[in-house]
């Protein structure tokens, strides 16, 4: 792979907080920059802002006055098209719409050179639909940095139908030359990280839509027992209701309404209320000044029991077993007719590990179901969902046996999958299904999800920690009791996962 030559000119067509931010990395990285914006004089404007803010990286210490001044001389501000000639590489972060970022790049054809890259930054469009009406499609390809583009590594490399390989390396290899990481993708809607992580967002919605738990509670449970770094409610208020809404809604259309990408109603009468987020002063959260953040719900102190039994082994929250007993409690061995691994409570209840159902009316038992954690040592918050038969004093003595482990405990409404084991589920199996459709690969997938939406995991890490079967029968479990497509578990994962079992087998 060979990047751009630094001494080749990179031209940013939009000027705009993603063109400023993008004109930043080439120009840092040591290339001659030119800006270009239809708006007479705001290309002016924007290399006008850019310098300001390298005087800021000056004045932190974090660029010499030297590179200063010589990437200022390298910057420059175009008034036509016209003078774009001459680019090794011409990048577009204008208006999201298909038809003016066609005639964009088609007036370009006319002014660059054959070996010129072109490259779309678009985040919602197709890069083959853009590059389709091009003379030489072969050199166009998707772009796509996360904002705020100095400061975020990831940039998604994305081949359009038409896209030459040797143009994708080489938009690859720049990307790595400027600093940054960049993932390979097909053109797929929302490429990696927009398509693998709407579960993150529509998992919390639909608990909330059930009634089983505030916003403020799934949150909280997401950061604290799921690691992830912020909860969806407070990071769609961050992103813009709206602009989070319209991704979803994006990509379920370009997916021709495939039920995994339902949008959630919740959502769309936030968006219609006015209540954006952070911009308009109110979405989930309120923002005001003097509001008051809600704060999740949490269970008093609880006794916790002195002795509990443990039937088989509980998968992966065996960890729970040895940090028991470094806490004082007796843990005994308990053996029944009862088919699931579990924790024995004095009154006849089973604490067991979310695994897709309801506890309500268990037919073998009372049920109370605990979630999915990232790490059961370290993580501070704990989710439980007891059946309704459950008796009350089976609940106080699982909240007490997870106060005594140093967590805090919310108790949430009996759904599937409660609320981190659904969604780290279908998380796996988006990422299966996309690497078995050529999406990206299991690596660029995880590096994504970790650099673009900061996740504590990448979702094939998930799966080889957590083993595919365990995705595979949360999902089957949950489609039965959600009809419709929504939770089946796709061909990838159910692939992965009877291969996992068929080598487990002695």
């Amino acid at each position: 792979m060979t990047a751009i030559d630094r001494s080749s000119p990179v031209s940013v067509v939009g000027t705009g907080t993603m063109g400023q931010g993008i004109a930043q990395v080439a120009l840092v990285a040591g290339h001659p920059v030119r800006l270009y914006d239809t708006v007479p004089g705001r290309a002016k404007t924007a290399a006008d802002a850019i310098t300001a803010r390298l005087d800021r990286l000056v004045e932190k210490g974090r660029l010499s006055a030297t590179d200063r001044d010589a990437a200022t001389a390298r910057l420059g501000a175009a008034e036509s098209l016209a003078e774009l000639a001459g680019s090794g590489l011409v990048i577009e972060a204008i208006l999201e719409q298909l038809d003016v970022k066609q005639r964009l790049f088609s007036e370009l054809e006319g002014i660059v050179s054959d070996d010129c890259l072109l490259a779309t930054n678009t985040s919602s469009l197709s890069v083959t639909a853009i590059g389709g009406a091009l003379r030489v499609p072969g050199r166009f390809v998707g772009l796509h940095f996360f904002n705020p583009a100095p400061l975020l590594p990831l940039v998604e490399v994305i081949s359009g139908f038409a896209t030459d390989e040797s143009a994708a390396t080489r938009a690859q290899a720049t990307a790595k030359a400027w600093g940054k990481t960049p993932v390979r993708c097909a053109d797929t809607p929302g490429f990696i990280v927009n398509r693998i992580a709407r579960p993150f967002y529509a998992e919390a919605l639909r608990v909330y839509e059930e009634r089983a738990a505030d916003p403020a509670t799934i949150d909280a449970v997401l950061r604290e027992c799921g690691g992830f770094r912020m909860g969806p409610f407070e990071l769609t208020d961050l992103i813009g209701q709206d602009v989070n809404e319209a991704v979803t809604r994006s990509v379920w259309e370009s997916f021709f309404q495939d039920p995994k990408f339902t949008p959630s109603l919740a959502q769309r009468r936030l968006v219609e209320s006015g209540r954006l987020g952070r911009k308009s002063g109110r979405g989930w959260y309120a923002y005001a000044d003097g509001a008051e953040r809600p704060e999740p719900s949490t269970e008093p102190a609880c006794d916790a029991p002195d002795t509990v039994a443990i039937q088989g082994d509980l998968g992966p929250a065996e960890p729970l077993r040895a940090m028991l007993t470094e806490a004082g409690i007796t843990v005994l061995d308990h053996e029944s007719d009862q088919p699931d691994d579990f924790i024995a409570l004095p009154h006849g209840a089973a604490l067991i590990l979310t695994d897709g159902t309801v506890a309500t009316g268990h037919p073998v038992g009372q049920y109370i179901h605990f979630d999915l954690a990232l790490d059961y040592r370290t993580c501070t918050r704990i989710a439980l969902a007891p059946g309704a038969d459950v008796d009350p004093r089976d609940l106080r003595a699982a909240i007490g046996l997870f106060q005594r482990l140093g967590k805090r405990v919310s108790v949430i409404g009996d759904v599937p999958g409660m609320i981190v084991a659904r969604t780290v589920a279908m998380l796996v199996d988006f990422a299966a299904d996309a690497v078995s459709r050529g999406v990206a690969s299991a690596e660029d997938i995880d590096t994504a999800m970790r650099l673009g939406v900061n996740y504590p995991r990448g979702p094939w890490e998930w799966s080889e920690e957590l083993g595919p079967d365990w995705a595979r029968n949360l999902l089957l479990a949950m489609e039965f009791i959600h009809p419709g497509g929504r939770y089946g578990a796709s061909l990838a994962l159910q692939r992965q996962a009877n291969l996992h079992e068929k080598r487990s087998r002695p």
